[in-house]
């Protein structure tokens, strides 16, 4: 094992790993609410459009929240898609109106035929033990119903070698719990089995440090990471996201920087 390594590992993660962390981060909007279905729900959707500017993704996050009426989970229930015009317009980048409308009438299938996104995914993960086709799992759940071939692209697909960053940092949120409160520890996954999120800042980071070889973006590119941190932690190895995303976003660490 690196020693060095993993003392500045540990060493980031006490530093961002703190309740501060949730000002900036589009965990906020999860946070704003209390009831387990409303967390789920707020959480799915502020990570579907988790992509780009965090100021940009945690305000568009905010809109859908208020379209929403502040009550998720109740709107969702509620949905009726022969009104859908009505809602207000919605646009993050790529995924607009009629992504959001799909994401919302599925949730409701989900809510109302397999029990919650608690339980596809508790349901998913039990069957299989491990995350890469507990996902493959929730994505045939989650389009089981006649949907819009260009919301196919906002749900990844592991399939076909996704990094599944969103989905992996949902799980995050939802699953892990350690004494910060960041995340919220309320599904029963281990956090053992949890994937990093693999996005821009955490691959460069785990490219500078030697953790990642290959070139890609890709699922085996999130197992090779993951892999590497197991050795640091085995029962927490995304306790790292904290360290190596805040070690590239904010310190600017990337390939040029030698440890």
């Amino acid at each position: 094992m690196n020693y060095e390594l993993k003392e500045l590992l540990d060493e980031k993660y006490r530093q961002y790993n703190n309740p501060s962390f949730i000002a900036t981060d589009p965990i906020q909007i999860p946070h704003s609410f209390t009831m387990r279905e409303d967390i789920e729900i707020s959480g799915f959707l502020a990570s579907t459009i988790a992509w780009g500017n965090r100021k940009m993704i945690i305000s568009n996050a905010k809109k859908m929240m208020d379209i929403m009426g502040n009550r998720p989970y109740d709107f969702v229930m509620e949905f009726d898609a022969k009104n859908a015009a009505d809602m207000p317009p919605f646009v993050h980048r790529t995924f607009q109106n009629q992504d959001f409308q799909f994401c919302v009438a599925s949730l409701q299938n989900i809510y109302k035929n397999h029990g919650g996104l608690k339980n596809v995914f508790e349901s998913a993960f039990r069957k299989h033990g491990n995350i890469h086709d507990t996902l493959f799992d929730f994505r045939k759940v989650f389009f089981e119903c006649d949907f819009p071939l260009r919301t196919g692209k906002h749900i990844a697909d592991v399939s076909k070698g996704a990094a599944a960053k969103r989905l992996n940092m949902y799980l995050m949120w939802l699953c892990r719990k350690d004494k910060s409160n960041v995340h919220f520890g309320i599904w029963d996954i281990p956090s053992s089995s949890l994937m990093l999120p693999l996005d821009t800042h955490t691959a460069a980071t785990g490219r500078a440090l030697g953790l990642i070889t290959r070139k890609a973006n890709d699922w085996k590119t999130v197992e090779e990471i993951t892999a590497e941190l197991r050795k640091f932690d085995p029962d927490d190895p995304v306790k790292y996201d904290f360290a190596l995303f805040g070690m590239g976003i904010n310190e600017k660490f990337n390939a040029t920087v030698q440890l």
